[in-house]
């Protein structure tokens, strides 16, 4: 397998997965805004420095409203990470890989970037936001439902793999820090038991992991639990121990694969810091560490398997 259409299959999962999840985040946010108490207010802006995108937003916005937040992380070509630039490259990814990855999924990104450019300024309004999210989070479902339940497992449903699990843990850490941002941010006075379970809960919805919650851990919806189901549930695909899991799963057949193997082994004997973080003051700083280790995994793999090539 060329180490190019690797790399192109790789990102094709990374961009998939970046695309539903960036999705999720914004309905976070915005559904936040109808369910908390008009006395409660939350930061758009969180968003963004969530992302670590503080620097290109702040060159093309001088007003750290929603409208520009949304607007960035949706429609703005400025933005790598933006769901239309995201889309865009995995039209291009796919394209060039026809070959390897199912004939069908050509079809799939190309009615779903078709879909985002004629609606997507109802995104960036407040009025049909939410339906827009929708059917990109059921589109991107879609996709990666054709490709995992039908590609063959072979090198280049691997790194598919590789990709999807990275950018799933990766955003799992974002969507949880966003959450415990929101519920910090919360005045004394506004620290009703009821508005902390409303933001706990929509962080459980938006990864879809509220019905698992409730059915594993059996209990109320808290802080304590609800990190550390996220953090540490083997069974839940979007808990960052089962997406590391998988990393090493995925990785192992393959080739040269000993570097990475040897960088998850180490980042499973540090995370217990995290775990007895829980949600006091220095988990914020335990998941932006995280973070920077899924950096690192990621330059592994590109330097392990995505040579630079002409």
């Amino acid at each position: 397998m060329l180490s190019k259409v690797a790399e192109r299959v790789y990102w094709t999962g990374r961009y998939l997965e970046r695309i539903e999840s960036t999705a999720r985040l914004i309905t976070i946010y915005d559904t936040l805004l109808f369910d908390l108490p008009r006395s409660v207010e939350i930061s758009w802006y969180n968003l963004i420095l969530i992302n670590g995108i503080e620097d290109s937003f702040l060159e093309r916005y001088s007003v750290k409203d929603e409208k520009n937040v949304v607007k960035f992380l949706i429609a703005d070509t400025t933005n790598s990470s933006s769901i239309v630039s995201s889309l865009n490259a995995v039209r291009e990814n796919v394209r060039t890989t026809r070959d390897v990855v199912l004939q069908d999924t050509w079809e799939l990104v190309n009615e779903l970037n078709l879909f985002v450019k004629e609606n997507v300024q109802q995104g960036v309004g407040r009025k049909q936001r939410h339906e827009f999210l929708e059917e990109i989070i059921k589109g991107c479902q879609q996709i990666l439902g054709l490709l995992f339940g039908n590609m063959t497992q072979d090198a280049p449903w691997r790194f598919l793999s590789l990709g999807r699990n990275l950018e799933r843990a990766d955003m799992t850490t974002r969507i949880l820090e966003a959450g415990v941002k929101a519920y910090s941010d919360l005045a004394d006075e506004d620290a009703a038991v009821n508005t902390r379970q409303i933001i706990l809960g929509q962080v459980l919805r938006s990864l879809n992991a509220d019905q698992s919650y409730r059915r594993i851990v059996r209990s109320k919806v808290n802080a304590t639990e609800v990190v550390e189901f996220l953090l540490e549930n083997p069974q839940f695909p979007r808990s960052i121990l089962y997406c590391h899991k998988a990393l090493v799963e995925h990785a192992k057949p393959l080739p040269s694969a000993t570097r990475l193997l040897d960088e998850m082994a180490m980042l499973e004997n540090k995370i217990g810091k995290i775990k007895a973080a829980k949600l006091n003051e220095k988990l914020p700083d335990h998941l932006n560490w995280l973070q920077l280790c899924h950096i690192n995994i990621h330059t592994i793999i590109c330097e392990t398997w995505f040579p630079a090539w002409e």
